[in-house]
């Protein structure tokens, strides 16, 4: 069976899940030499699809350009960034107060400890039984009442609380909203005209499921900036992820620092491991879940969207899974096609 023939036998597998109503997928190689596209239930490259924590890597991407221009460095303490009425008692656990040695590196690299804005049911509150905005200061006055801590550097803890924070801070920096400042710097020098972070509840976000509901919640997607809030397409997406691992828009020396991982322990990332604001899927490990050669580098984003690339095959793997319900699906797929595909 061709590469061609393995891809479409995974993703119609994929899709004949009653989880699934709708899908895409694009595969590309570096060069664009080789390049497929699948759809289901009517999508194509070009259809709107939300990001989801895939965004992340906007945010991240931000990041690293401050750094490349002197105006952050990883090490810097939030206290630099943050008064008294943002750090005061925001990370307390037996009664130590970490708040003020908490670090760039720490948020970016998701070693903070803080507990996730969107954790303890907050999500479903948020996104499933009402369609809900909150702003920055809401989201951490949230977690300064959430006792879920850990002490900071002591392991890995996926928290959207972090990107939120180095959300706020890109624009405290630059002076700008975090959407203007990923057009200006992100979209716009890579030509993507319909990738945006929306900033009103006017502002077109797609539908997404949840099993067989399909919900508009754009005030809680909207909520979401910094850890995953951006309107894309596969196609752009594409562009953008290629860029973002072949140093377009940062020099790729960077991926030196950043490739230190902390093991994620939820389900949904069972196996995968996140460094400096990525996630990597490592694939040859004796006796994991997931076998074989190479890594997968990227993110996913809990509607389903999906962006990695596979260094063994040296292929990028971008799409769509559409289904909130089931975020473990688009992890699902991406391994089965970098398992497949040599």
């Amino acid at each position: 069976m061709d590469r061609t023939e393995i891809i479409k036998s995974i993703f119609n597998k994929t899709t004949s899940s009653k989880a699934i109503h709708d899908a895409i997928l694009l595969v590309e190689d570096i060069s664009g030499d080789f390049s497929l596209d699948l759809g289901y239930g009517g999508k194509t490259i070009d259809t709107p699809i939300f990001t989801a924590s895939v965004g992340k890597l906007f945010t991240t991407t931000c990041v690293l350009i401050l750094k490349e221009q002197g105006k952050l460095a990883l090490d810097d303490p939030l206290s630099k960034y943050f008064d008294s009425s943002i750090l005061d008692r925001l990370h307390v656990l037996n009664d130590i107060d970490y708040s003020n040695k908490l670090t760039i590196s720490n948020l970016l690299f998701q070693t903070s400890g803080l507990p996730d804005w969107l954790g303890n049911g907050r999500d479903k509150e948020i996104f499933l039984n009402d369609d809900k905005f909150l702003s920055f200061e809401e989201k951490i006055s949230t977690i300064k009442k959430d006792k879920r801590h850990f002490v900071p550097s002591s392991r890995s803890g996926y928290s959207d609380t972090n990107f939120s924070i180095l959300g706020k801070i890109i624009e405290n920096i630059t002076e700008m909203s975090l959407a203007e400042v990923c057009h200006e710097w992100i979209f716009k020098p890579l030509g993507l005209t319909k990738t945006y972070l929306p900033t009103s509840a006017e502002d077109f976000v797609t539908k997404v499921f949840y099993k067989d509901e399909l919900l508009y919640r754009p005030n809680a997607m909207r909520a979401a900036s910094g850890s995953g809030d951006a309107m894309t397409t596969t196609r752009e997406l594409m562009i953008f992820i290629k860029a973002f691992f072949g140093g377009k828009l940062f020099p790729e020396a960077n991926f030196e620092r950043l490739a230190k991982y902390g093991k994620l322990g939820f389900l949904v990332m069972g196996g995968a491991w996140y460094g400096g604001g990525y996630v990597r899927i490592p694939l040859g490990v004796p006796g994991k879940l997931f076998m074989g050669k190479g890594e997968l580098l990227g993110h996913s984003g809990a509607t389903g969207a999906f962006a990695f690339y596979h260094t063994e095959s040296e292929l990028y793997f971008v799409g769509d899974c559409n289904q909130l319900a089931r975020p473990d699906i688009p992890i699902a797929l991406v391994v089965k096609l970098a398992m497949k595909l040599k």
